[in-house]
């Protein structure tokens, strides 16, 4: 089989490699397309010789270990684990789910979509109608607007640096949409909206609750991004960190959060079973409809075309929403 192994940073080739054996309780899956997350694209930028990635993938069972007994040869799968940039990869049943009929393959990538429900779990609203400012409008920010919308958020208000990106937030179901220097002051709780912070607890000179949202999710991976999140919060709000900030050590301004009071969730996933269970839950919600997040794959890749991908990713060249490697 074919699969994709880094040379050295931003290069990859492709080799030739045996296609896996499988145990009783494994499925060997003939990958159709794996997901681009940009997750990996800091890992690929600085990859060594040798390294592979990929983890989003969906495909077809080509064959099942004999104590298998809820999926068989044929049936288009998705879920964790395996490696994805390769033809062939082996899964575990407890960790795989059936692709709906009614739902594209690339639709179906579901890993990223447990990502998100995982993190509106962390991140549903207290009531209903209430508001949420999102900062970062990529795949995964469009997801969570989308994903927001559904659970009763009503208010949305969608922050990126791109025009096609707060497009694309408005589409999804944003209220409103700016670029960061277009925001509205009473939108900013900073140090300049703050003034002198007032701890004599005889009252505060700003209305610290009315200015900025009591819920702020933040999408961007970027130190400024996260930045800008912890502004939008207002007094006592909450700051779901959804971004993921790999590339290096992130600085931010700790004085400001500290004094407003806002709690801070790390909203991302590392229960892998957990995780699976919200695989099932994800695939069903967008079977259903009552999830409207599909049609967001943009660019089709070939194998061949890998460190082409990253560098569209990474330069959202032509609307980049999502990306995907077919095998």
């Amino acid at each position: 089989m074919k699969k994709i192994v880094m040379t050295g940073p931003r290069k990859s080739e492709i080799v030739e490699a045996p296609i896996p054996k499988i145990k009783d309780n494994e499925l060997l899956v003939k990958v159709t397309y794996t997901g681009m997350c940009h997750s990996e694209w800091y890992p690929w930028s600085v990859a060594a010789p040798g390294e592979e990635f990929g983890h989003e993938t969906v495909g077809v069972v080509a064959e099942c270990g004999s104590k298998v007994t809820d999926f068989k040869p044929g049936d288009r799968v998705t879920g964790l684990g395996g490696g994805g940039y390769r033809e062939y990869i082996v899964m575990e049943p407890d960790k795989t789910c059936h692709v709906p009929d009614n739902l594209k393959d690339e639709d179906a990538i579901v890993e990223p979509l447990a990502c998100l429900l995982s993190a509106a779990l962390k991140m549903k609203p207290e009531m209903l109608g209430d508001s949420i400012a999102v900062v970062g409008t990529g795949y995964m920010g469009l997801g969570m607007i989308s994903l927001f919308k559904a659970m009763g958020y009503a208010d949305i208000i969608a922050v990126d640096l791109r025009p096609e990106a707060r497009e694309n937030a408005r589409k999804m179901g944003a209220t409103e949409v700016y670029s960061p220097d277009e925001l509205p002051s009473y939108y900013r709780l900073d140090w300049d909206a703050i003034g002198c912070p007032d701890l004599k607890r005889d009252g505060h000179k700003t209305d610290i609750f009315g200015i900025g949202f009591p819920n702020v999710m933040e999408f961007t991976g970027t130190e400024s991004g996260l930045q800008l999140a912890g502004e939008l919060a207002c007094a006592h709000g909450r700051l779901g960190i959804g971004g993921y900030h790999n590339d290096s050590l992130r600085t931010i301004d700790y004085k400001l959060w500290n004094f407003k009071a806002i709690t801070t969730i790390n909203c991302h996933e590392r229960r892998i079973m957990y995780e699976a269970g919200l695989c099932k839950r994800c695939l069903m919600l967008l079977s259903r409809g009552i999830w409207k997040f599909t049609g967001m794959t943009t660019h089709v890749y070939s194998m061949e075309e890998f460190d082409k991908a990253n560098e569209d990713m990474e330069n959202h060249r032509g609307n980049f929403i999502k990306g995907v490697v077919k095998s």
